[in-house]
């Protein structure tokens, strides 16, 4: 169990070079966009454009700022995301053109090399105390705003906007729990023979 400060991401240019990303976490530890098994990235879109294309990756998208985007994916038509919005999952080798629905967005991109590694977004909202389990091989919790965690051992240090929360098969069951009520994102990736 480690958290990631948001203070402390890697920043790195777009795979098209048409914006920067924030890369929350990746495995192996330290791959670049050609060698990573899965990646849970950030990125403020600015304009409209084609998404970059990652051959062998499944890709799911959530919107994190801004008032959205329209997304038009290759065998799959005009997907509209908005805050309000499921996580939307899609090939990352489809091609994919984004158009702003009223200005500038921030998005959750989280993606996995298929066949060796699977992954799942869910939101949550969290207010009063929510047990998360490390079910997944990785579990990682995304807050949008300031919430504590805590396990049987006592409290942990309190999670900020960005940063991120990784548990490991072994850990112990965290808690969640916020003063006002807070979105975050819930990220489990596994192999894929373990997800149903």
């Amino acid at each position: 169990m480690h958290i990631l400060r948001a203070d402390r991401h890697r920043r790195m240019a777009w795979k098209n070079g048409g914006g920067e990303t924030i890369e929350v976490a990746v495995h192996p530890d330290g791959a670049d966009l050609d060698a990573f098994d899965w990646r849970v990235s950030m990125a403020r879109v600015e304009a409209d454009g084609p998404f970059s294309a990652f051959p062998g990756i499944d890709r799911t998208l959530a919107i994190l700022e801004g008032e959205g985007m329209e997304l038009d994916v290759d065998g799959m038509g005009l997907q509209r995301l908005t805050r309000g919005s499921a996580p939307f999952a899609f090939p990352a080798d489809a091609a994919t053109k984004a158009t702003l629905i009223d200005g500038p967005i921030t998005d959750l991109n989280v993606m996995s090399r298929r066949g060796t590694a699977r992954h799942r977004v869910t939101r949550i909202a969290v207010a009063e105390r929510m047990p998360i389990a490390p079910a997944a091989q990785w579990t990682i919790v995304v807050p949008l705003g300031p919430i504590q965690a805590e396990t049987s051992c006592g409290p942990l240090e309190p999670l900020g906007s960005g940063d991120a929360l990784v548990l490991l098969p072994g850990d112990p069951a965290v808690t969640l729990s916020a003063a006002s009520p807070q979105t975050a994102f819930l990220v489990e990736i596994d192999t894929p023979s373990h997800f149903p």
